[in-house]
């Protein structure tokens, strides 16, 4: 079979490196041999762009399904508030007419012009209760059902020795592979794979899979940035995109290793491909530079994104990652050389990723012109310590956010380069405006566990400089949230596993807003919280108290559960060092050694030499000697009894103060004392046996582990129309509350029970 030299007239002269396109795009002439006329008939080069057009259609009509789905529920909640707020305040004006209230009778008068017990006539007959307008769709409802009954359920942890493998959620699971079918489909079946002879032009199989892999392009960078238009018309956050990004970028190396192997299979060097190449390239020429040039850099992403090495190495990542995209989409300009429509791609790619990062000048604290006092200085923070070593930081911004967001917090006053997203913990509402300053300034608080890196050197520049320390912060974002509102929901479940409590309390103090404005359709609000230790229970001990007190009655019930209590014995006054908790001892070593070399200072010698005769200066120092700060008590831990939820025996609760009662704020508790007297603790010991008719309290503090799939089933019962389950905790609470969610999906198919919605959010934001 001739090569391609045989139709290259003699004498044709060297041609730049653009040209080259016509070794794949050869014209077809009178003296073309057959299988030439054959391999441009079948699959001809110039038509190979469509092969890029089948992943964006593809993408498209994912697209629409997500947001046919979100804005659906957007406009039925929206709905369903409006309708609810307007018929709280027909009932308001209702109850507010003198003709419809009711007074009893002045005894020594027997008049009144409003009557309880009217004497004439039988008593007001009370309106039943209007329920709100179904705007749903019953079909829709219980296909949506069906899919929330597969794609609900947790994929199981596979366990190698002492490694854990966790898998994305059943739905990102299911696009990856639908996504990764579609891609090799389209790469192998259409024929041919291969022409009889490179002379005849590149390998088609190539060509298709690296047309895929370009069109690829724009969607990964688009699910990767911060700011995306796939959020803005979704409402699924980037956090939750960001598994779609790797995945796809997988396969995007998939594709390139497809588009490169069949090169190797039929080389340049055959059929005199070589001396081919070498007549179109003026020096030394390198075969498939600018391919490998482009797919280096492209595994160099892949690989140093796996989770085991992600999570070794996080600052490193972050450091590079950026960088090196940024080299392969120049590397992919280099080698795509505008072959067909590549480059309209590249370039939608870069437009993509520029706008990105000019819409996050908005998100950003330090870069608002209309904001001086903060302008390129960000805004002001303060760091303290809470039980259990945790760290909560404080900013008071004029930035706004929803409940559930979270922002990416740069301390420069601690590490200038490391920048780390938190949850935000406190609720942006003219009810809590900070004290700073003037204007519209709320408190911004992040509360969090240390581990390492950023966070381990807050904890230990807050140890060294102590709570008045002021700090700069810059803030990026808010991002994230929710996609549904909590008040348009008949019931709402919260489970919270530890630190996961963070992303939970504000959302249960703006639900609880909105319930007394009279904003929300809820009705009964259901919190557990799984903490190892009682102290855990102080960080958030204002916001609860609020919970508590303002809540409408009957409808906020809380459990807590205590998991890791330990009896101490009597006399025992602190705790040995355990090597599963460094921190604790290493911060309480750090203040103990501090407090006590600030006591050394003050002895008596050096107070008469700093008053110098002068009597009320030595009383104030005294004063102030005495009132000198003394090291951090440990914490005492109750007994821990039994496991608090079982299925064979009911276990008794230990009730908090009743809720009627005015509590103050200093003496706030959560159902246990802080110390508590020998009564108490030898009533400790029948704390925990079976009661006959044990009385249900709506605030309660138990011992053990909660029994979720106990706990879920028995509140069923009590489900609304609307249900939501909102968890944030270990993997192993989400894998429970996932399993017997997806379970209650039956009910919407065999009752009139509208929608069971379950949101998880990730333990580590």
């Amino acid at each position: 079979m001739p090569s391609l030299p045989t139709f290259i007239p003699r004498g044709t002269p060297t041609m730049p490196l653009q040209d080259l396109a016509k070794r794949i795009n050869i014209k077809i002439t009178n003296s073309s041999p057959p299988g030439l006329v054959a391999a441009s008939q079948e699959d001809p080069w110039s038509k190979s762009g469509k092969y890029a057009l089948g992943w964006v259609y593809f993408s498209i009509i994912l697209l629409i399904l997500t947001c046919a789905i979100h804005w659906y529920h957007y406009w039925t909640d929206k709905i369903r508030r409006a309708t609810h707020k307007e018929k709280v305040m027909v009932k308001s004006s209702k109850t507010s007419s003198p003709d419809t209230d009711y007074e009893m009778a002045n005894l020594p008068t027997n008049c009144s012009s409003r009557k309880f017990f009217p004497r004439e006539g039988g008593l007001p007959q009370q309106e039943p209760e209007e329920e709100l307008p179904d705007f749903s769709f019953g079909p829709f409802n219980n296909a949506l059902a069906l899919v929330r009954f597969v794609f609900y359920r947790p994929i199981p942890v596979v366990r190698y020795r002492k490694r854990e493998f966790q898998f994305p959620g059943p739905a990102a699971v299911f696009i990856v592979l639908a996504a990764l079918v579609f891609v090799t489909l389209y790469c192998f079946l259409p024929q041919p794979l291969y022409y009889p002879s490179i002379g005849f032009g590149s390998p088609p199989l190539a060509i298709r899979a690296g047309m895929l892999a370009v069109a690829m392009m724009p969607w990964i960078i688009a699910l990767s940035t911060k700011a995306n238009f796939v959020t803005l018309i979704t409402g699924i956050g980037h956090e939750r995109l960001n598994v779609l990004h790797r995945w796809a970028a997988y396969i995007c190396l998939f594709l390139s290793l497809i588009h490169t192997i069949p090169f190797y299979v039929t080389p340049i060097w055959d059929e005199g491909g070589l001396n081919t190449f070498k007549n179109y390239f003026n020096g030394t020429f390198y075969p498939y530079s600018t391919g490998i040039a482009a797919l280096v850099p492209l595994i160099v992403l892949c690989v140093h994104s796996l989770p085991i090495l992600r999570h070794k190495m996080y600052e490193l990542f972050v450091a590079l990652h950026v960088p090196i995209s940024i080299v392969y989409l120049g590397m992919l300009f280099w080698h795509c050389r505008n072959y067909l429509t590549s480059w309209n791609y590249l370039w939608a790619t870069t437009a993509i990723w520029l706008t990105s990062y000019c819409v996050r000048l908005f998100y950003l604290n330090w870069t608002k012109p209309w904001r001086q006092s903060a302008l390129f200085i960000g805004d002001s923070a303060a760091v303290t310590i809470l039980p259990e070593n945790a760290v909560k930081v404080t900013i008071p911004t004029q930035v706004k956010w929803t409940p559930g967001q979270y922002v990416y917090l740069r301390m420069p006053g601690i590490s200038i380069f490391e920048n780390h997203p938190f949850t935000i913990a406190s609720l942006c509402s003219n009810d809590f405006r900070s004290e700073f300053g003037e204007g519209q300034y709320r408190d911004m608080t992040i509360v969090f566990r240390p581990f390492g890196g950023f966070t381990r050197k807050v904890l230990q520049s807050a140890v060294d400089k102590g709570p008045e320390h002021i700090y700069q912060a810059f803030i990026d974002g808010p991002y994230g949230g929710m996609r549904r509102d909590l008040a348009s929901f008949d019931t709402v479940v919260l489970f919270a596993g530890g630190s996961g409590i963070t992303a939970i309390v504000s959302q249960l103090l703006d639900l609880i807003k909105k319930m007394r404005d009279g904003k929300a359709v809820t009705n009964r609000v259901h919190l557990v919280w799984a903490l190892k230790r009682p102290e855990t229970m102080e960080w958030f001990k204002e916001e609860i108290r609020i919970c508590r007190e303002f809540a409408p009655p009957e409808t906020v019930h809380c459990q807590f559960f205590i998991t890791a209590a330990k009896r101490m014995l009597p006399g025992q006054q602190q705790i040995p060092p355990s090597p599963s908790r460094p921190l604790h001892d290493l911060l309480h070593k750090q203040i103990d050694s501090t407090f006590q070399g600030i006591a050394s200072k003050r002895n008596s010698a050096l107070i008469q030499d700093a008053a110098a005769g002068d009597p009320e200066k030595m009383r104030e120092l005294r004063d102030e000697n005495e009132d000198a700060i003394s090291a951090l008590p440990h914490p005492t831990f109750l007994p821990p009894p039994k496991k608090a939820h079982t299925r064979n025996k009911p276990s008794l609760t230990i009730p908090t103060q009743n809720l009627a009662a005015a509590h103050d704020t200093k003496n706030f508790d959560f159902g246990f004392p802080s110390t508590p007297t020998m009564l108490q603790k030898n009533l400790m010991r029948f704390a925990f046996m079976p009661a006959i008719n044990p009385k249900k309290s709506s605030w309660s503090t138990e011992y053990g582990r909660p029994d979720i799939p106990y706990m879920l089933k028995g509140l069923e019962r009590e489900f609304g129309k609307r249900t939501c389950v909102f968890v944030c905790g270990p993997p192993s609470m989400r894998v429970d509350v996932q399993r017997v969610v997806a379970g209650m999906q039956r009910g919407v198919w065999s009752s009139d029970r509208e929608e069971v919605f379950l949101h998880t959010e990730n333990y580590a934001i």
